[in-house]
């Protein structure tokens, strides 16, 4: 029974919901005015036909003035109609009032006048107006202007133009008096239990507002308690760099030193042990200065310091640093520079930094095969540019992991981790100096192929990308490049 109630009602919030225009809906309480408006109007006009209905069954000659009667209250049924059409809500709920005073002063003229048994009606003037125009001053003192003219005007036409004589017999005159009382009775109930029903949603809703509202702000104590804790752990680690890197750097100098002791001597029994700390230090010190430039960049405390440099020895130093890993591999080195590639006015160690990274991984990942580096000019959307294409014949990446691979901590599976080494940092932090810098950073890869990496490099970084001024010691001088062939060099590095 309750199920078929609720399904009643809500057929009945959708036929009320279709006739109100889209301008009415954006306003939350003059929709609410509206519904109340559309159910009085829909389901009223049921309800106020039982009075002409019983002033025909009583009446033993019924006239002309029972058809008028009626035909103003099913007259209600236009009004939802007309407010779909053309809107105007509160000339409509005016012009309703007004059909209503009619139909109740009409119908006391001609059965009783001040007496008469319709008279009740009147009551469910104030709140009708209460229900349509809600707290509207305006419209209020216009109810009661109406009001005021009809009641004077029903008056004086009483007074001058008496009601003809009906030929209901006073118990059937009581019997209209319970049914029009009743019917009232039922209209105002009706009307009750709607606004009831929709304060009772209202206040629902409200308690959803709330709740999100109360949703919102744990999310934002969570967000500052997040952002507080990322930045303690950026300032955690920049206080820790130091304490970091002092023992390393300190294992990496005295292996250095025994090694050249090592040769001095010639004394090479211990030499392959000390290579690998010496390795071990420096690969452990790549790996935390990448984890502080990450720290740095996400706690937005890393600065780019503006030089002019040449970009071949930038590239020089990095396959000078990377060649001894390519050896170890049994890779094939190999540099395609364009001489026509102008200075670069830009970042010079993070510029190394990124083309490094990208070699390095490359080298790590491929074993007997080569490592191809082409530089060319280019252009960006900012303007010119330098493009860097490091290509290599290693392990390559499946497709469904290329999207993941410069994320921070990411590594392909745990066998390639197991097999090459790798945390997920090197091209993670690749990707966020790149995109400090103005350029950007893709792949392409082929498993069991090899990978392409592209860098794009603005060949001077835009104002708004220099988070400092250039070097202490003013404008480094500017490079060239001379006595180079005019065509592309090409530097083939081969291990035996």
């Amino acid at each position: 029974m309750t199920l078929s109630i609720s399904k009643l009602t809500n057929a009945l919030d959708h036929a009320v919901d279709w006739f109100i225009p889209a301008s009415i809906v954006a306003d939350k309480d003059l929709r609410k005015q509206a519904r109340l408006f559309l159910i009085s109007h829909l389901l009223g006009p049921f309800i106020g036909n039982t009075v002409p209905l019983a002033l025909y069954l009583f009446d033993p000659q019924p006239s002309w003035d029972i058809a008028v009667l009626s035909a103003s209250i099913t007259g209600f049924w236009i009004f939802p109609l007309v407010l779909r059409a053309i809107g105007h809500y509160h000339t409509l709920a005016l012009l309703s009032i007004q059909n209503l005073m009619f139909c109740i002063l009409w119908s006391c003229y001609f059965y009783g006048g001040v007496t008469s048994p319709t008279l009740p009606w009147v009551l469910t003037i104030p709140l009708l107006a209460f229900f349509y125009i809600d707290d509207s001053v305006k419209l209020r003192y216009a109810v009661l202007l109406m009001f005021a003219l009809n009641s004077i005007g029903f008056g004086l036409i009483s007074y001058y133009l008496p009601a003809p004589e009906h030929g209901i017999p006073q118990a059937a005159m009581q019997g209209l008096g319970i049914v029009s009382t009743m019917a009232a009775a039922a209209y105002v109930a009706m009307m009750a239990v709607y606004y009831a029903r929709a304060l009772a949603s209202q206040a629902e809703l409200e308690a959803v507002v709330r709740h999100q509202r109360t949703t919102a702000q744990h999310l934002r104590i969570a967000t500052l308690e997040a952002e507080r804790a990322s930045k303690a752990k950026a300032e955690f680690l920049a206080k820790m760099s130091h304490e970091l890197r002092t023992p390393l750097n300190a294992v990496i100098g005295y292996s250095q030193m025994l090694l050249e002791e090592a040769e001095e001597t010639g004394d090479f029994e211990d030499v392959p042990d000390i290579e690998r700390i010496h390795a071990a230090g420096v690969h452990l010190l790549r790996l935390v200065n990448s984890v502080l430039d990450l720290s740095k960049i996400e706690a937005g405390h890393m600065e780019l310091f503006v030089e002019t440099f040449s970009l071949r020895s930038v590239v020089d130093a990095v396959i000078e640093d990377v060649r001894p890993h390519a050896e170890q591999n049994g890779n094939r080195l190999s540099v395609s520079f364009d001489p026509s590639i102008p200075t670069i006015r830009g970042d010079q160690m993070k510029t190394q930094a990124v083309i490094g990274n990208v070699v390095r991984n490359a080298s790590k990942y491929t074993h007997g095969g080569t490592v191809e580096l082409v530089c060319s000019p280019s252009t960006l959307p900012t303007g010119a540019a330098v493009r860097i294409e490091v290509r290599d014949t290693g392990i390559g990446i499946d497709g469904k992991d290329l999207p993941h691979i410069f994320e921070r901590f990411t590594v392909v599976d745990d066998e390639t981790s197991s097999k090459y080494g790798g945390t997920g940092i090197g091209l993670a932090l690749t990707r966020e100096l790149c995109r400090m810098m103005g350029g950007s950073i893709q792949v392409a890869s082929t498993l069991g192929k090899g990978s392409t990496f592209t860098i794009m490099l603005p060949l001077e970084i835009a104002a708004e990308k220099n988070g400092a001024a250039d070097a202490a010691s003013g404008e480094t001088e500017r490079l060239t490049e001379t006595g180079r062939p005019n065509d592309i060099i090409e530097t083939r590095l081969k291990v035996a």
